[in-house]
């Protein structure tokens, strides 16, 4: 097999790679049957030269390798007939912008395994960037306390050279006493948040004691979909039900929200599902949230505040409940949004590696093995000119219907 690290395409450009300079190497190292190459590219957070230093053939064309591999969508005109390529092609909820993609993928015979789609037996997702979404976007959020109460001034995450100036930066924070934060979600993104609040000293506390109980220091809670979610009926609630089918439950998020003075959401919403919070519940008298992280960022979706996603350059803006409208930041009694959609990008050396090994420690091995355990088959959206089973229902989608 001869595998090819793309350069990235899409616009803006993206710095992150699906394996660094020493991963490469360690890769080359351990399997040396596997030929592997660096499409040149001047972006990407690991030059050219650091690939080289590590003993990789930097190539000016990929065309004669049988898997390419990158990290966001390829240009269209950049694509190569029959080839396979794993991506995030952003594609698999039918993403209107991504249509004329997917169509051509199938036009050019290539077969395409989506990142996100790659799952164990057991059903998580085996590799993403998901971790660095929490890191970053928590730690975006104590940016945006800061900036709105004056109290300290934090360095922009992606003006930090890595993981470990973020850890420098935060001993700058200073919270009052009793000040509540909230976590919605628990898988890789809520567990990349909880690290930031790890390492500020936190005390996390349960959803009940978080609603009843005064303390003396800042401290978070961590809510599943059982506690902001319920019934209509009042039944009792499963996840797996919720999961299949959200219809019929209504959200209790505002008992949190009269409560709570920071929301970090870090959770998977369905497009079928409630939503969070609404504009209504915004207005309300008891609604207090002052600052709120929307690592998920789900435009006109769960959380009302969310009107747009910001950007890495600027990443915050105001929402003014009353007027359902954006305003500026520093904005009285509105609320601070944060709000950026490509949160992973402001320290793509860490997250890069980070990828990177997750590649190494649960795809390499199929890839290598032939995928005995169909981990890459049941990724693969399309092959042979044609939608794979798992992915037929995006028949309409593709054909525009």
């Amino acid at each position: 097999m001869k595998l090819g690290i793309i350069k990235e395409t899409k616009t803006p450009p993206d710095k992150r790679v699906p394996l660094t300079p020493i991963q490469c190497e360690e890769i080359k190292k351990n399997n040396p049957n596997l030929n592997l190459v660096v499409e040149s590219s001047d972006i990407r957070i690991f030059s050219d030269q650091e690939y080289i230093d590590a003993g990789i053939e930097v190539v000016d064309n990929v065309k004669d390798c049988d898997t390419l591999i990158g990290v966001k969508e390829v240009k269209i005109d950049k694509l190569i007939p029959n080839k396979r390529y794993f991506y995030f092609s952003h594609t698999i909820k039918e993403q209107p912008y991504n249509r004329d993609l997917l169509n051509n993928m199938i036009d050019l015979n290539i077969t395409m395994v989506d990142w996100e789609t790659l799952t164990s037996p057991k059903g998580p997702r085996l590799i993403g960037f998901g971790r660095y979404a929490g890191i970053v976007g928590c730690y975006n959020s104590f940016l945006a306390y800061g900036k709105k109460h004056g109290n300290y001034d934090l360095k922009p995450a992606n003006n930090c050279f890595d993981h470990n100036e973020i850890n420098e930066e935060l001993k700058k924070v200073a919270l009052p006493k009793n000040y509540k934060i909230i976590i919605t979600g628990e898988g890789r993104v809520a567990r990349g948040a909880v690290e930031i609040l790890t390492e500020l000293g936190i005390q996390k506390v349960s959803p009940e004691d978080f609603l009843s109980k005064e303390f003396e220091t800042p401290v978070y809670t961590q809510l599943s979909v059982c506690d902001y979610f319920e019934k209509v009926d009042k039944s009792s609630f499963t996840r797996q039900e919720f999961y299949k089918d959200s219809k019929g439950y209504k959200s209790i998020f505002m008992k949190y929200a009269q409560i709570g003075n920071m929301y970090i959401s870090c959770h998977y919403w369905d497009a079928e599902s409630p939503f969070i919070f609404t504009r209504e519940d915004a207005k309300s008298p008891k609604f207090n949230l002052k600052i709120i992280g929307d690592v998920s960022c789900d435009i006109d979706g769960p959380i009302a505040s969310t009107i747009r996603p910001s950007t890495i350059e600027d990443p915050l803006y105001g929402y003014d409940t009353i007027n359902e409208k954006e305003v500026d930041f520093m904005t009285p009694n509105s609320i601070g949004v944060m709000a950026v959609d490509n949160l992973p990008c402001e320290l793509p050396r860490d997250a890069s590696q980070d990828f990177g090994n997750e590649f190494i420690k649960n795809i390499l091995p199929q890839l290598l093995n032939g995928d005995k355990d169909a981990i890459i088959e049941k990724a693969t959206i399309c092959k042979k000119g044609r939608l794979t089973e798992h992915y037929q229902y995006l028949s309409n989608y593709i054909a525009g219907k």
